[in-house]
């Protein structure tokens, strides 16, 4: 005999179901989502491999690429000058854990024109030419490399001012590195090289620092996502089993 006293088990309702719905589309739309950015990031890093190991371009060619707007980065090609070594900024950066400044060195074209090169890593003890003198190149030369774009704005709110009176850039402001040197930023190419692994005497800089690893953690997130899904179907219909039994 049933206790009269005793409370009836509440069943789901409506408004919980509607609930348990909602959430499991959300769930599933943002698990599509990542497979989505998955399938992007792939094709992403294909074309990276294939831009990177593809035959050296024409410096004319990705000059022309990027005054029209298109996409220059990670472009294999070399150009041939001579450092304006007086003329060198350096670029806060830590490599393989070690910190220290890329430097940026002015290389003077045929042309009369400058080419912003990227041309590797010193510890911050190097910083100053002085430390590093065998390797101030000062006669022609030819850098081979990867162009990299030029940024029209600072990255974000959280990254410092560049500090052009030390010589010190937290963003790579090609404007502002042609103008601190005292050259006209419409007489130089608009973007950088980053120059290859090729050694430098003495050893600095380092080239070939450029990083072309991008994360791809999508799958990740995709099975994340589909897994908490399922997981509250699986918990959803256990408590509607029960409310059935009841």
């Amino acid at each position: 005999m049933a206790d009269p006293a005793a409370k009836p088990k509440r069943k789901p309702g409506l408004l919980t179901a509607l609930g348990v719905l909602v959430a499991l589309a959300i769930l599933l739309s943002l698990g599509t989502w990542q497979v989505e950015r998955l399938y992007w990031k792939e094709g992403l890093l294909a074309e990276l491999d294939r831009r990177i190991h593809a035959p050296p371009e024409k410096l004319a060619d990705i000059e022309a690429l990027a005054r029209s707007g298109g996409d220059v980065d990670y472009r294999p090609t070399e150009a041939t000058g001579r450092f304006d070594n007086s003329s060198e900024r350096h670029f806060l950066a830590t490599w393989r854990g070690q910190s220290g400044f890329y430097i940026y060195t002015p290389l003077t074209l045929a042309d009369g024109r400058s080419l912003f090169v990227n041309r590797g890593f010193v510890p911050y003890e190097n910083k100053e030419p002085e430390k590093r003198v065998l390797g101030q190149l000062t006669d022609i030369v030819t850098v081979r490399g990867l162009a990299r774009a030029r940024l029209s704005e600072k990255p974000g709110s959280l990254v410092p001012d560049n500090d052009l009176a030390k010589n010190i850039f937290y963003w790579k402001d090609l404007d502002a590195m042609a103008s601190s040197t005292g050259l006209d930023p419409a007489r130089v190419l608009p973007f950088f090289l980053d120059a290859d692994a090729t050694p430098n005497p003495a050893g600095f800089p380092i080239g070939g620092v450029t990083m072309v690893e991008l994360p791809n953690n999508h799958l990740q997130y995709a099975v994340t996502w589909y897994g908490l899904a399922a997981a509250l179907a699986a918990i959803s219909g256990i408590a509607w089993w029960r409310s059935r039994q009841a």
